[in-house]
C-alpha cells in the first residue's frame, strides 16, 4: 500500500471534521424527536417516519465518510463508520416497522389501521423515503463488499425493507388508484413495482441463504412467506396468471422444504441410535 503523504492526511481530516460536526447536528435533532415521540399523543406516526429519515441522513455521512477514507487514505476501508451507517439502516427500518408493522404475508385488514395514522404522508413522499432507503443499503453493502461477514445480515436488511415497502403502500385504495387521472398515480406505479421486486428478490435470496449458510428452516419458511405476500398482490392485481405461477412455485419449494425436514429428522435419530 503507498504511503499516504501528510497533506492527504491534512485534508482528510479537515473533512472528517465538517461530517462530525453534521453528524452530531442531525443526532441532536433525532434526540429531541425522539423525546416528543416517547410523550406519546397525536402526530407520532408522522414524527417516527422522520426519525426514520434522520437516520438514513445519517447513512450518507458514514458512507462518505468512508468513501473519504478511500480516496484519501490509499484505498483503506473504515469498516466502523460502515457499521455505524449499517446499524442507522436497521434503525431507519425499526421506526418504519413500529408504524407499519413486520409482517411478511397477512391479510392488508391486519395492519389498514396502522396506516390510517400516517394517511396524509403523500405517495410521492413515501417513494421517495423507501428510495432513499434502498438506495442506503445498498451503499453500505457495496461499501462492505462481497466477503464481509455481514453478508447474510444484508439478506435479513433487504428482507424487513420489503416487508415495510409493501405495508407502506395502501392496498385497499391501490386498485382505484391505478387510474393515470388520480394524484399520485406515478409514484403509486413505481411503489408497486419496487414492491414486487423486492418481494422477490427476498424470496430468492432467503432460498439462497438457507441452502448455502446454515439451512435454518425458519430461512426457507421467510422464503415462502415472501412468496405467498407476493401472490397476495398478483391476486390483489386481479393478475392470476402471476398468482397461478407462484402457487405452483410455493407448492415446489414447499415439499422440498418438506422432504429436508424429514431427512434432518432421520439422520438425528440414526446419530441417536448410534450414540447409544
Amino acid at each position: 500500500m503507498a504511503k499516504v503523504s501528510t497533506d492527504a492526511r491534512k485534508k482528510y481530516f479537515e473533512k472528517l471534521k465538517v461530517y462530525k460536526e453534521a453528524i452530531e447536528q442531525i443526532k441532536k435533532r433525532e434526540q429531541n424527536i425522539a423525546q416528543v415521540v416517547a410523550t406519546g399523543g397525536a402526530g407520532i406516526g408522522y414524527k417516527k417516519l422522520t426519525l426514520a429519515e434522520e437516520n438514513l441522513n445519517l447513512v450518507s455521512y458514514y458512507v462518505l465518510m468512508n468513501s473519504l477514507s478511500l480516496s484519501l487514505l490509499g484505498g483503506v476501508k473504515n469498516e466502523a463508520y460502515l457499521n455505524d451507517a449499517r446499524k442507522c439502516c436497521y434503525k431507519s427500518i425499526i421506526h418504519l416497522e413500529e408504524i407499519l408493522t413486520n409482517y411478511v404475508d397477512v391479510p392488508f385488514s391486519e395492519y389498514e389501521e396502522n396506516l390510517q395514522e400516517i394517511e396524509d404522508y403523500s405517495d410521492e413522499k413515501r417513494l421517495l423515503l423507501l428510495n432513499k432507503l434502498g438506495f442506503s443499503i445498498q451503499a453500505v453493502a457495496e461499501g462492505f463488499g462481497e466477503n464481509t461477514k455481514w453478508k447474510w445480515a444484508f439478506v435479513e436488511l433487504r428482507g424487513r425493507f420489503a416487508t415495510v415497502t409493501k405495508n407502506f403502500l395502501n392496498l385497499k385504495t391501490f386498485v382505484a388508484g391505478m387510474d393515470p387521472r388520480v394524484d399520485g398515480y406515478a409514484s403509486r406505479m413505481a411503489h408497486m413495482r419496487l414492491i414486487k421486486e423486492l418481494l422477490n428478490q427476498s424470496a430468492d435470496e432467503y432460498r439462497q441463504k438457507y441452502e448455502l449458510s446454515n439451512q435454518r428452516i425458519d430461512d426457507f419458511k421467510l422464503a415462502l412467506g415472501y412468496l405467498s405476500a407476493m401472490r397476495r398482490i398478483h391476486s390483489l392485481l386481479g393478475e392470476a396468471e402471476g398468482a397461478e405461477e407462484l402457487k405452483k412455485k410455493i407448492e415446489i419449494w414447499k415439499s422440498k422444504m418438506e422432504s429436508d425436514s424429514k431427512k434432518r429428522d432421520l439422520a438425528a435419530k440414526a446419530r441417536a441410535r448410534a450414540g447409544k
